[in-house]
């Protein structure tokens, strides 16, 4: 057999009727790789995993906000507890959404106290002021 007869890309030997393929050309630039195996000589690589989010479902059993009640004192009792239980209140809310029960227990029970306490401190002012306006001193 001649080689000069034979096509590219077809092996001489007799073992092996398959296509092979053709030898590397001169030019080597052209077959690199085109990502090294390192970025940067020397230095080793260090791989990332993705970041993951985990966002909390609301709760099953949400606690009580308060919300109308602490209205009810900031308006008509002790504007100072009314504030701070109204905010308390919206936080109680959150808490509820976001699935932090033992964040929403808290809220909400400091709420419903400071609302209590602001109820009480308002019905005493309006007895006392009842009073003094019955009684002359």
């Amino acid at each position: 057999m001649d080689p000069s007869n034979q096509p590219t890309g077809v092996c001489s030997s007799e073992k092996s009727g398959m296509l092979q393929p053709t030898p590397y050309q001169d030019n080597l630039a052209a077959y690199l790789p085109s990502f090294p195996s390192q970025p940067y000589p020397g230095k080793s690589v260090v791989a990332m995993q993705p970041a993951v989010f985990v966002t909390a479902a609301p709760l099953a059993n949400p606690e009580p906000e308060y919300l109308c009640y602490s209205i009810f004192t900031m308006l008509f009792c002790c504007f100072p507890l009314g504030i701070a239980a109204l905010i308390l209140s919206s936080s109680t809310r959150n808490a509820n959404y976001s699935g932090q029960q033992v964040l929403a227990e808290k809220n909400s029970k400091t709420a419903r106290t400071l609302n209590h306490v602001g109820v009480a401190i308002g019905l005493v002012f309006l007895v006392v002021f009842i009073i003094l306006q019955f009684v002359e001193i």
